[in-house]
Order: C-alpha cells, then structure tokens, then sequence
C-alpha cells in the first residue's frame, strides 16, 4: 500500500500492489509512465526509475526501485532520478532496495527483467511519438555475457571487431552473426536470442540469420557477404592485455557516516560491526568497485537525498569507473553482500508469519466444514507408488555393500551409513533416486565409504541416476514417500560403530526405547528413537515407550485423529504382543515417568518446516579452495546451459545441475560443490552442512527439480552445445533429440519450446518471477583458510570422484518393474481441475476469504476457478489454462496476493 505526503509525486498513487515491473521516465522534469509494449527500450538522453514488485506468500511484497542513467541524460535528469527513487522508496513505507544503473553498465539483476535483452536507443523519449526514429539503419552491436547479455551498439567500423566478443550486424534483408574465436559457447547462444529478439521487432520475423566464424572465410558465401559491408576480408588486431585483462575484486572496505550538509567522516574504528550503525545517521560503505549507502530509520528523506548525492559527488570526484555499483539500503534490508563486510552482524530471528498463517487458513477450512489435517511441507508433485520391489537399500559397512532383505529394509539405524535406491517412471522412462542416508551417529569413515559406492551406482546406470546426500533428521518428505513405513533405531551394525562403542566404554544398560511416531497413512509412517528422556517429548507428536514387560503409548493434547491412526499401526509394527498402557498427556502415571528419568520440560510445538520464497540459481565454480559463485536472477529453463554446473538453492535443500557438456572437472567435483555451497551459507538463509543436497544429470532432471521452472521437455533432450541447439531453433530446424520424451510435464510445453526464453513475459506474474534475493552483487568470491570469518569446511567428508570410473557395484538384484503412480497427462499440465466450476460463478468480492459476504457450498480450495473467464484474467493478468499450468507453489503465490487462499 503507498503512502502519500506533499513531499511525492502523485505518479506513484497506487505503485507496488501487483507483482512485475513498473516504469516511468523522466521527460520535462516530470514523471512519465512507460506502457508494457515499451518495457526494455530505453533512450541514452533520458533517466528512468523501474520498480520490481515481487510477491511473497506470507508477508509484504519484496520491492526492488533502479533508477537507469542514459549516457546522455543531464545531469538534472540524473538528479531528479534519484530523488524520485527515494520518494517512490517513501510512498512504499521505507522498505525497498534501491540501485543505480548506468547504460552500458547495468547489474546482472536488472537486466535479468528483461528477456533477452535491452537495446538502447539513441536520442529522447517523447510521449507524443512514443518510439524513437524508425528509419532503418544498418546497425553493429557488440553482445557479451553468458546468462544476462549486454548489448552495446558500436561504430560500424572494421576496428569495432575483435577475437574475444560476439558481434550481431543487422542489415535491411539479413542479420548476421559473428563470433570471435575466443568468445565462450554460452555467450555465442545467448547472441543468438539477441538475433532472435532484432528478427521479430524489427523485421517482424522475415529476415535471414547466418552466423559467422571468425577466421573461418574460404567457401562460405555468408561470410563473404558480411565482410562487404567493410569493405572486403582483413585480419583482426589482436587486444592489447591490459584490455582483457580482468580485474579481481578487492574486499577492502572503508565506512564514513554523512552529516546533514553531505559531508563525509571516515569512522573511527578498526573493525567493522552493526552496532557502528546509528539509526539517526546515513553512512556510505566504500568498497572500491560497489558503494553502499545505508540509512537509518530515523533520518529523514531530505537527509536521505543529501546522502545519494553527496556518495554520487564523491564518486565522480574519485575519478571510479562508471561499472562501480551504488546500492542503496534502508535500516533492516541489509542484503548477504552489505552484511558480509561486517565482522559481526547478529542472525536475525525468523519470523513465525509463514506458520502463523498456515495454522489461521487450516482453522478457517475446519470452520467451514472441510477435514483439513495439516499443509503438507512439501510441494505438490508426482508422488512414488510404494512398491518394495521398486526400492532396494543397501548397508555400507566398510568395504562390504550388503542388500538388505525386503523386511529388514525399511529399518534403518543411527550409528550406520545406507545406500537406498527408488526406481520409477517418469516420462514413460525408468528413473533412478538414490539416496545417501547418513545416520547422525555414524563413523566419518563409513559416510566416505556410502559416497564412493553410491557413486559407483550412479555410474552403473549411466548417470542417469539422482543422487542425494542428506542426514538423518533433515530428510525431505519424499524420502520417507519411499517407504511404506520406516522405524530408526538408535545404535549401529556396522564394525567401526562396534569398535567406537568399545573405545569409548558407552554401553547403555537401560532396556527401555522411546519412538516419536510421525507421518500420514496416506504418505509414509516413521517410528523415530529418540533420547530416553521427558525433554524428547513434544505435544505434537505421539509416542510410543517399550519396556521389557510393556509398552506405553503417549498421546500429545495437540495430535490429530490422523496421527492417532499412525500410532496404532506403528505400534503393530513395532511390537504388539506386550501389555498395552494408553496415556494422553497430562495423565501420565508415575512409572511412565521414572522409565524417562523423571519430569522435565519439553517442547509443545513440532518444528515447521521453513516455508520456499523463493529458490535462487548459481553459476558456480570450484577451484582449489576456493568457491566462486554468480546469481542468475529471473532465471528460466534457458538458463541451465549445457557447458555450465549449476546450484539452485531452495533454501531447505539444494540441487547441483550438471550440463552434459561441462567439463569433467566439475563433474567429479558436483557433490562437494554442493556440500561446500550449503556450509558457507552465502544468502545467510540458514543452510547447514546437513541440508539435503542433491545431483542432478541434464536430461534426467526429476519432476521434484523442474517445477521451480516452466519446463520444456523438449529442451532438455537435445543434442549439441547450447549455442547448436539455440540455432537449430531460430533457423526452423527440428530439434535433435538425445531421446524420445514421453508425456510432457506440463501441456503447453510445445508451444513454447518454439519461443524459447523469449515465451516468458517481462512481468513476474506468468511465473518468471524471483523473490527477494539478499544479494545485491553479482559475484562472490569465498575462500577457505584460517583467516577471518571465512573458515574451512567443518566436518566434510572426504568426496571421491562423483561420475568417475568406481569399482562396479552389483545391482543385479534391482527390479526393472515399478508400479509408480505417475501423474496423468491433460489439457492444464498435469493438474487436475474440474473447469465445470466456471457454470458456478461468484464475484470476486464474495470469494476473497476475508468477503463481508462469504459464498457457501463451495471448494475453499480452489476460489479462483469460480471466477468468470473475464475477471479471472482481469485479476491474474493470464488465462485460466495458463494458471493451472504453473507450479502448485506459484498457483497458490498468486492466490495468496488477491486473498483467495
């Protein structure tokens, strides 16, 4: 919601109360609102101000305010720029991240918004002509940047060429494209979107293409027609070093506080804390190559406009580069980048919005009359048939691999190491999911061991296998899904464990056991040992306590019917042939108590799982001890180049993406790129050496993975590098397939595998749309030593070679049938929905859940699909197919922001 005071600009009445991108620019010293069919075309003599507004589930919207500098834009212009950044800042509540962004230098994060990318424009914008001179130009532009391009227009002069950069000529009839010898394949691809994006604006799609390699000439009629334009075929100059060359970052850092006038005091401090930061106070934090500007909640928007300008002043008088970033943040929206300077900067408790109101929607759901047990932390995907012949575990004791039969196989202990492997089908294919299960009292040798040969099962099945690493306590829900029901114990087989128990004299001679009982009847049951003692318990779950000559079940005030039910059947499974003592909480008897050593407090509340904002997406690269890591931001599908290893952060698990064309390197180095990502915690989102981390083969991606992206089957089964594959669909080609795909995840997924990323609109609403993202800088550069607050990893096991050539593991003994229950392909992409609702329609008014006029007898669940076809569009900006379409996750995201979830 704005807030409006005399000291902003009435254009920005109503800003920020839907997702996506929102424009103005600055013409006549005024405030001039840009049309969606404009967005990406900015002239070089004026200044524009962009908000992104990205919706969250729980919580206010994120916002994101740049204002973009043309390289002809006065310096007035510039100015009023940054004012109105500051009064769009204050008319959201003080409660956005705000960047300068100067042409030909824009961050990664604002380019990402538009896809697949901004073409300057030369001269001023004018309402009344609204586009620039449309007089065709023959045009060279110079394209660089793997993931977000920036496209620069220069001198259509010979001299303009070079080895190192990708070139696009756009002439009248053909657009060519020329790629320096040493210019990357990823970069070579995304040019080709560039020469995609000319064709269809400013040839409406008639034109030819024709790619040019540089130095190969002889035979080719292409090249011999582009090098006319200059004048005839001549070798190109080689660069000067000093111009390749790149810069390392420095992570020097110098703060000084800005009084009222704009004058700069350096900070009398050798270290840097938060406690420094006065809230009355604004401060500039030097960091040669990007720039911050904090300012306190208390100081005032005149004082605020002081500080940009007087940290603008001193950047020009310093003589920095145009490319050094300036961001902008307010007290409390600190991003991970700012923080990371810090020495100390304590960890901010998380809020219990997310649980607060998940508990508000399921009472609200009983109160009109719906059965609703409990929001599933997991999002909704194809769930595995538990078949048994389907699943097969192995125990890692040392050197000896054993297959456990089939009743033994679903009882795992703490003190041992596991190998369990799912096989399903997906897409009309068979699947591998294969899990490295750590129990958390386990040897260090034995987890090293469960890796090396889970990696030699992986390559048994030719890497088609999903690989996961996680710990006992942290598994994800669809582990436990394998299995019809699951008990740990505490204790080990296995021989180091038994010597380890020797050693260290710890032999527990109580003959009692206490179970935590969790799980659905529908998905999975788990009976959990736990420490024999009252602090164990917890009034949300059930439990079950063994004695020698009986056994107690212990019910919480706050269990449900459903886990009532569990507890009945793991009690059947555990043990049932001893005398039976039912107790609820609050009635324990005595013996009950003195069996867990006496009363104690414990908990009355179950741990939620943390809710998904929104998952972020990494380059990554692992060298020596050294992790380097780059956000890609509004990332798509597209985004997952062959060439590259990939890291997609979901926050409560990870997932490393290997390309088919990545180097060998970074294969065999994936796990322990993951593992080392989830231990430095770089978005401070509270990852730990224990978060799931799974390893995931291009074109044998699981549904679980590709519902973070509006998935193309068809792009993840094709031959070639990515720049092969890109051309092969701008010239009309049908693409190679590395095999036949089945069912595609999603139905609409043909019609746009022929638009590529371009099918993606530039608003965040179609589900393109990102989260907050805590970092504001695009790289990042984390080395391990013992120096300073970047230390070594902790507790890591030894990782062999992930997708090397491993001693053969037999899985023969692996069944070849599986029963899964595999989603069913139809016209809204694998959802179910009855669209018979629409002959029931209600106003939106009457279906929010907060309506003054509630509608009875109705799917609480689906509100939206009783909307007519007009207003549905009007209020989610697409069509009903469209919305049901996307993820679950980003269904019930919209939903949640126009109040009908």
């Amino acid at each position: 919601m704005s807030r409006l005071s005399k000291d902003i600009d009435s254009a920005f009445q109503g800003v920020g109360t839907k997702g996506g991108l929102e424009v103005w620019c600055i013409y006549n010293d005024q405030l001039v609102s840009i049309p969606k069919s404009s967005f990406g075309r900015f002239h070089s003599g004026n200044a524009y101000l962009l908000l992104s507004t990205a919706l969250r589930k729980i919580g206010s919207p994120h916002y994101d305010i740049h204002y973009w500098l043309g390289n002809d834009a006065t310096e007035v212009e510039s100015v009023l720029a940054s004012d109105k950044a500051l009064e769009l800042d204050a008319a959201l509540g003080c409660c956005t991240v705000q960047y300068r962004e100067v042409q030909g230098e824009e961050t990664e994060k604002f380019l990402s918004y538009f896809k697949p990318c901004i073409i300057p424009v030369e001269g001023k914008y004018s309402p009344q002509i609204g586009l620039a001179d449309e007089t065709y130009n023959i045009t060279l532009l110079m394209c660089k940047g793997d993931h977000a391009v920036r496209v620069k227009e220069v001198p259509f002069l010979r001299s303009s060429l070079n080895h190192e950069d990708v070139f696009v000529l756009d002439t009248a009839s053909k657009i060519f494209l020329f790629a320096g010898c040493n210019s990357s394949t990823q970069e070579k691809a995304k040019a080709l979107e560039v020469v995609e994006y000319i064709k269809d604006n400013k040839h409406a799609g008639r034109c030819q293409v024709a790619t040019i390699e540089d130095g190969k000439f002889l035979g080719d009629s292409d090249a011999g027609e582009f090098w006319t334009f200059f004048g005839g075929y001549a070798p190109i100059p080689k660069l000067s070093p000093s111009t390749s060359q790149e810069q390392t970052p420095t992570t020097c850092a110098k703060l000084l506080w800005i009084d009222t006038r704009g004058n700069l005091h350096p900070t009398e401090t050798s270290s840097l804390s938060k406690d420094i930061l006065e809230k009355n106070k604004c401060y500039m934090l030097d960091c040669e190559r990007e720039v911050f500007v904090w300012m306190g909640r208390n100081t005032s928007l005149t004082e605020k406009k002081t500080s940009i300008s007087s940290s603008e002043e001193f950047l020009r008088n310093e003589g920095r580069s145009t490319s050094t970033s300036l961001v902008l943040l307010t007290e409390g929206l600190e991003n991970a980048r700012f923080r990371s300077f810090f020495d100390t900067w304590p960890q901010t408790a998380e809020s219990s919005l997310y649980n607060e109101g998940r508990e508000k929607v399921a009472a609200m759901f009983k109160q009109k009359g719906y059965d609703v047990e409990e929001f599933s932390d997991e999002e909704d995907e194809p769930l595995y048939t538990n078949s048994r012949d389907a699943l097969k575990v192995w125990r890692v004791d040392g050197d000896d691999v054993s297959l456990l039969s089939i009743d033994d196989q679903t009882k795992l202990f703490s003190g041992d190491c596991y190998i369990v492997q799912y096989k399903y089908t997906y897409n009309e294919r068979n699947q591998y999911l294969l899990y490295v299960w750590i129990g958390c009292e386990s040897m260090e040798e034995d987890r090293t061991d469960a890796i090396s040969n889970a990696s030699a099962i992986v390559s048994s099945t030719k890497c088609e296998s999903v690989m996961c690493h996680v710990y006992q306590g942290n598994e994800p829900a669809r582990f436990y899904s394998m299995f019809q029901s699951l008990v740990v114990f505490k204790g080990g087989l296995s021989k180091r464990y038994k010597m380890f128990l020797v050693e260290n004299a710890n032999k527990d001679e109580s003959k009692a056991s206490l179970f935590r009982v969790q799980g659905t009847i529908r998905k999975s049951m788990q009976a959990i040992q736990v420490n024999l003692a009252a602090t164990s318990l917890n009034s949300s779950y059930c439990y079950i306590l063994q004695n020698e000559d009986s056994v107690f079940t212990w019910i919480g005030n706050r269990t449900s019917d459903s886990d009532h039910d569990v507890l009945d059947r793991m009690l059947y499974i555990l043990d049932s042939s001893r005398q039976l003592i039912s107790t609820r909480e609050g009635n324990e008897a005595d013996t009950f108590w003195d069996l867990l050593g006496g009363k104690a407090e414990y908990p009355k509340e179950k741990e939620m799982r943390k809710q998904i904002e929104e998952p972020h997406l990494f380059t990554c690269s692992f060298n020596s001890d050294v992790l380097k890591v780059k956000e890609i931001y509004n990332f798509v599908q597209d985004d997952l180049t062959t060439e590259d290893v990939l890291l997609l952060d979901c926050q409560t698990e990870v997932y490393v993406w290997i390309g088919l064309n990545s180097n060998t390197k970074s294969k065999q180095q994936a796990l322990t790129l993951g593992l080392k990502f989830v231990e430095m915690d770089i978005l401070e989102e509270g990852l730990t050496v224990r978060t799931p981390v799974y390893v995931v083969t291009e074109g044998h991606e699981p549904p679980f993975f590709t519902r973070f992206f509006d998935w193309v089957p068809e792009k993840a089964n094709m031959h070639g590098n990515s720049f092969e594959r890109k051309l092969a669909s701008l010239k009309g080609k049908e693409p190679v397939n590395k095999r036949s795909s089945g069912s595609p995840w999603r139905s609409d997924s043909k019609e746009k595998a022929s638009r590529g990323s371009r099918s993606r609109s530039n608003g965040r609403t179609n589900g393109s749309e990102r989260g907050v993202s805590s970092c504001s800088s695009e790289n990042f550069q984390i080395v391990s030593s013992s120096e300073g607050r970047e230390s070594s990893i902790v507790s890591t096991p030894v990782v062999k070679k992930l997708f090397s050539e491993s001693p053969s593991v037999d899985t023969n003994s692996v069944s070849t049938s599986s029963n899964s229950d595999i989603s069913k392909e139809n016209p809204l992409g694998g959802i179910n929905v009855d669209l018979s609702l629409e002959s029931l329609a209600y106003s939106y008014e009457q279906l929010r859940v907060d309506s003054q006029e509630p509608v009875t007898n109705i799917d609480a669940t689906r509100r939206e699909a009783y909307l007519t076809e007009e207003e549905f569009e009007e209020r989610f900006e697409m069509t009903k197919p469209k919305f049901y379409a996307l993820p679950k996750w980003k269904q019930n995201k919209l939903k949640m922001s126009l109040r009908l979830f």
